[in-house]
């Protein structure tokens, strides 16, 4: 009972420690993020219509696979995944791990510049 007791409080413990890293991490700068969105995205992604990417406004809450008039891969459409600032963080990183099959393939490796990549994303909104 003592092994179960002391591996449910150190899973707690991990729990709210990768919540207070979460809390900690320091928001992004939209306007950095605009740059970022210049050098990683625009060549794809478009702020108006649909270009090779879909476009990105209203992205931030917005459900994988859902812009109309664009031919998403059947994994994106069919990843569940919902496009939160944790999980654009984690698709960032790496698409293909996030959603094996997906055909995005850009990444986003500093944690700095996705923050703020991320900040800007929220601003475009509908």
């Amino acid at each position: 009972m003592r092994t179960a007791n002391w591996s449910a409080g150190l899973a707690a413990c991990a729990a709210a420690l990768a919540a207070a890293v979460a809390l900690a991490q320091p928001p992004g700068d939209p306007a950095k993020g605009a740059d970022v969105y210049d050098d990683h995205c625009s060549e794809c992604h478009v702020t108006q219509g649909v270009g090779q990417g879909p476009s990105l406004v209203g992205v931030v809450g917005r459900r994988a696979g859902a812009v109309p008039g664009f031919a998403y891969t059947a994994a994106l459409k069919s990843s569940g995944v919902t496009w939160t600032p944790a999980e654009l963080n984690l698709w960032l990183q790496g698409p293909g791990k996030l959603v094996p099959g997906t055909a995005m393939l850009e990444t986003v490796s500093n944690p700095a510049q996705r923050r703020d990549l991320i900040a800007y994303l929220a601003t475009l909104k509908r």
